[in-house]
């Protein structure tokens, strides 16, 4: 996958471009954490995306991963909101949510 030049105001920026897609898959909340939230990231980071959806399926999560993987051209960890481990609830704290 070519790499290009991201930053978290710019993720978040293409998801809210791609909002309408994005509702497609039946997405409630979309948020931007890990090391492009906090602008940390190097050359070979991935991008972490938070999601809740209205309408949890594998069709939904897998569309919506291959969506997000063909925007950004990244590998996207695509973390479903209310599976996050008790023990890294410290994620919920720094997540840049994205208006849809």
């Amino acid at each position: 996958m070519v790499k290009e030049k991201l930053n978290s105001k710019k993720i978040i920026k293409r998801i809210e471009e791609k909002s309408k897609d994005i509702k497609k898959f039946n997405v409630k909340k979309i948020g931007l954490f890990g090391s492009f939230a906090k602008n940390e990231q190097h050359k070979k980071s991935d991008i972490d995306i938070v999601v809740s959806f209205d309408e949890e399926t594998f069709d939904n999560y897998m569309n919506l991963l291959f969506l997000l993987e063909k925007i950004f051209r990244r590998k996207i960890d695509l973390v479903i909101e209310k599976d996050i481990h008790p023990e890294l609830k410290y994620i919920k704290k720094e997540v840049k949510y994205v208006e849809l």
